[in-house]
């Protein structure tokens, strides 16, 4: 599959062989790939190339993958970052999500399964200025960011698919299926309880302490968003 403009694609992957390996199958399809075999030339890479979309190791030869990722968020980098892991627990996944990653890939490495979760990250931008409401929460389209009582939110690429699946059907109780059909929209390979990761990192940024919960859980079904 051939990719308009050749979006750049940064690897940070100390294992040198995986890491040709990725490049070779992102060239092939049609994208840009940079490679940073440690986390300092990852950082100079980002800066100079400010890349589409980042892929880190989260064990990297003497250095915690996520820790770089966290660095890259602190510094106002809003490129997508998927982490490849060895593991998949919620443990994991919250990392992950702490850390500022939008998703994760389990090795072993297996190139047309990343590929597709790189075109899902990597899909067109639509021009728009739309804005989805409820209440008092506002979800800006263009900007991909929660506003709530006039508090802007920044939001993970998943997060923010998540919550604009959401508001696109205030009220209704939606199932654990249709949320991983409709918002990872492909062949999830994970347990179903990555959602509930993303639901409580969601309810932490959009949700006032001691305020109405609006993400709310209907159990054995999945989760409705409604005022009361």
């Amino acid at each position: 599959m051939t990719v308009a403009h050749n979006p750049c694609v940064l690897l940070i992957e100390s294992d040198e062989n995986l890491a040709n390996q990725l490049a070779f199958d992102l060239k092939e399809a049609g994208y840009d790939p940079i490679v940073a075999h440690d986390g300092t030339n990852g950082i100079q890479y980002s800066r100079d190339r400010e890349p589409a979309l980042v892929v880190i190791d989260r064990m990297l030869a003497g250095e915690s993958g996520l820790s770089l990722c966290k660095n890259f968020r602190t510094t106002g980098m809003r490129s997508p970052v998927l982490v490849l892991m060895a593991r998949d627990t919620v443990d994991d996944r919250v990392a992950c999500l702490d850390a500022g990653a939008d998703d994760y890939f389990l090795k072993p490495y297996r190139g047309e399964d990343f590929l597709n979760l790189v075109r899902l990250y990597l899909k067109p931008e639509v021009d728009t200025s739309e804005h989805l409401r409820f209440g008092d929460l506002v979800l800006d389209i263009a900007t991909r960011r929660a506003i709530v009582n006039e508090r802007a939110i920044d939001l993970t690429m998943k997060e923010f698919d998540l919550l604009k699946y959401m508001m696109e059907h205030p009220r209704e109780v939606l199932t654990r299926e249709q949320i991983l059909e409709n918002v990872w929209g492909y062949d999830f390979m994970g347990e179903s309880n990555v959602i509930e990761v993303y639901i409580r990192y969601l309810r932490l940024k959009i949700e006032d302490e001691g305020q109405k919960r609006l993400i709310q859980t209907v159990r054995g079904v999945g989760y409705v968003l409604r005022e009361t």
